[in-house]
């Protein structure tokens, strides 16, 4: 019966259904099906599946890969580079989502995504290596709590990741966006405690939100909050969220936070103390269903008193570009660079971080993605990254449902 059960669990996350709607069916090896066919029978569960909800609705989202990072073999001051190259297959994530409509208006509801990630740290734990799960969102959306306007409470998204990787940067398998590549800006991550406005018209659409501001898997640094925006024009009065390969679109935006007490350091005298995170950036794309360009700029300020430095102080740029080819856009050809350099303190000399990647993509229909490409990592001599030094080769496969 526990076999049967989680087989019938498996079944109903097959496709968007609602679940106390659904009749399984039977073989005689045991294996659950949810169309009918010869030598099949409806299974008879002595617990019936229901659900509270007027629709359950199930996605999911996997990056899978291989990698081979090549590390310079010696530094700029020729000693040699300790960082050992890496050889690995890898899940980078994988994202299991449901969401239940529980509201009169159908475009409200709860969801919840499950996050599959391997802890890559190193540090002695129990869990070294291992595959975790955690939560990346849990909220509840509320559609029209004002005009145009929706609303999303609990682990919501942050205002800036999920547009940039939804209209300008569509390899998020293969890359971070700027502001949180470790490489780069390494400012934010995409998902918070809080609550977030999320408006939209045919010419501006904006995301406005509260937020504890240390991101959905750090505690709460301090009694501080983090007020974070997104203000976008559709320039042509067009908004492309995931329809690059059928609509021309420009967009131009302005995002940015204001972090109180997130970073927690040790001051002159000894004391426990706080840096606030203050960044602002400006942000352009433009596509057409052949080809993508997109730009950005990012500055972060230094926020703390006298002649030390804010930890994430720092401004920086991003420019990346897709040409598209094939009956069905199915081919693309991808770039990018990346370029942020921390601001150092009074007198002290400042470095720049460089990412480059240039790869080609497959798209072998809407569930699986193919890219292979090159990840060349450039910092100046004497930095504090300057070991990261060197080039990845990447094969990963993105497969969603």
């Amino acid at each position: 019966m526990k076999k049967i059960a989680l087989s019938a669990l498996a079944a109903l996350t097959l496709g968007s259904v609602a679940a106390n709607a659904t009749t399984l069916y039977q073989d005689e090896n045991g294996q659950v099906f949810t169309k009918p066919a010869e030598g099949r029978t409806p299974l008879k569960m002595d617990t019936p599946v229901f659900a509270k909800a007027d629709k359950l609705k199930f996605s999911g989202l996997a990056y899978i890969g291989y990698n081979y990072t090549d590390y310079d073999a010696t530094l700029a001051d020729g000693t040699p580079n300790t960082r050992e190259d890496i050889s690995q297959f890898e899940i980078r994530r994988a994202y299991l989502q449901v969401k239940a409509y529980l509201l009169d208006d159908p475009k409200s509801y709860y969801r919840i995504t499950l996050d599959v990630h391997q802890d890559s740290k190193a540090n002695g734990d129990t869990t070294d290596g291992d595959m975790l799960l955690r939560i990346k969102y849990a909220y509840l959306y509320i559609n029209n709590i004002l005009p145009h306007t929706g609303v999303e409470l609990g682990i919501a998204h942050r205002p800036w990741h999920d547009y940039e990787e939804h209209t300008s940067w569509y390899f998020r398998d293969v890359s971070k966006v700027l502001v949180e590549q470790k490489n780069g800006a390494d400012l934010s991550n995409s998902a918070d405690f809080g609550f977030n406005f999320k408006t939209k018209t045919k010419y501006f659409d904006s995301e406005l939100g509260l937020f504890n501001g240390e991101g959905y898997h750090a505690l709460q640094a301090n009694k501080g909050m983090s007020f974070e925006w997104r203000t976008t024009a559709h320039i042509l009065g067009v908004n492309g969220k995931d329809k690059e390969k059928e609509l021309t679109y420009w967009d131009a935006s302005f995002f940015g936070q204001y972090n109180q007490d997130h970073k927690k350091y040790t001051n002159i005298i000894g004391n426990r103390a706080y840096d606030d995170l203050v960044f602002g950036g400006l942000h352009t794309v433009y596509n057409q269903p052949e080809f993508l360009v997109a730009a950005q700029y990012i500055k972060s300020l230094d926020t703390r008193d006298g002649d030390a430095v804010s930890l994430q102080a720092g401004d920086g740029y991003s420019f990346n570009a897709e040409y598209r080819l094939g009956s069905e856009k199915q081919y693309r050809i991808l770039g990018r660079m990346d370029s942020w350099t921390p601001k150092a303190a009074s007198g002290k000399p400042e470095y720049e971080q460089k990412t480059y990647i240039a790869g080609v993509a497959w798209d072998q229909n809407k569930n699986v993605e193919w890219v292979v490409n090159v990840d060349i990592t450039d910092n100046d001599a004497e930095s504090d990254r300057e070991s990261y030094n060197g080039t990845a080769y990447m094969l990963t496969a993105q497969v969603q449902f």
